[in-house]
């Protein structure tokens, strides 16, 4: 289980050697000398400030939480990745979000043909992350496929194309858009890529009559790529 007290103390830190915060200080010690011309009781004013030091502080979190959710991949998000052919997108899009996801492949053991068995996908489940060390949580990945922003935002794919990169690991993908909804960072989605992936495979040996229905985790590591309308 990841630490999260590192992370908000560094936050608040940050809050507290920010310009806005220096600016909120200088805004209260104002308004504390206007109480005081006023002949504002002490607790008047001490309740007065303590209220707004603490919406300035929720304010500000809030703020944070958006940098560090779904805009932090934004310096990145105009450069494609080196595919091969079969999986580029086409002139007249452009990559508007970039993530990392890191999760598992679910199967389920399949009578596919009379006496025949295999192991069926039945949906990822994954989190999307906004670096490539899985910090910075933004979203989730599930069937459909289906992918969901923190904020709501949401885009379904459907395959066009798959081509096998690492036999030992599930094929890279490009997927078009079939829905989408906002508003977030995958309002308006056109395109999808799967790129970079690492395991997720299904099992080559296991099914059979007696595991029919049965479900296995298979766990795996990817970067998906969104494209819009330029």
């Amino acid at each position: 289980m990841k630490s999260v007290a590192p992370v908000v103390t560094t936050h608040y830190l940050d809050i507290l050697h920010s310009n806005q915060f220096c600016g909120i200080i200088n805004h209260l010690f104002l308004t504390t000398n206007l109480f005081q011309m006023k002949n504002v009781s002490v607790f008047s004013a001490l309740t007065t400030v303590t209220f707004f030091v603490v919406a300035s502080f929720f304010f500000t979190s809030c703020q944070q939480e958006d940098l560090t959710g779904a805009a932090a991949p934004i310096t990145a998000r105009s450069t494609p990745p080196e595919v091969p052919a079969l999986l580029e997108v086409g002139e007249g899009f452009e990559v508007s979000y970039h993530t990392y996801a890191q999760g598992v492949q679910v199967y389920v053991c399949t009578q596919t043909s009379p006496g025949v068995y295999g192991w069926v996908l039945k949906q990822p489940i994954a989190s999307l992350y906004s670096n490539a060390a899985f910090n910075g949580e933004v979203g989730t990945h599930y069937a459909g496929p289906t992918w969901e922003s923190n904020s709501g935002s949401k885009v379904v794919g459907a395959r066009l194309e798959s081509v096998t990169v690492d036999p030992n690991s599930i094929a890279w993908l490009k997927l078009v858009a079939v829905s989408s909804q906002g508003p977030g960072i995958f309002d308006s989605t056109a395109f999808i890529q799967r790129v970079n992936t690492v395991g997720g495979k299904a099992p080559a040996t296991g099914a059979n009559a007696e595991t029919v229905g049965q479900e296995i985790q298979i766990p795996y590591t990817a970067e998906y790529y969104f494209y819009k309308a330029e």
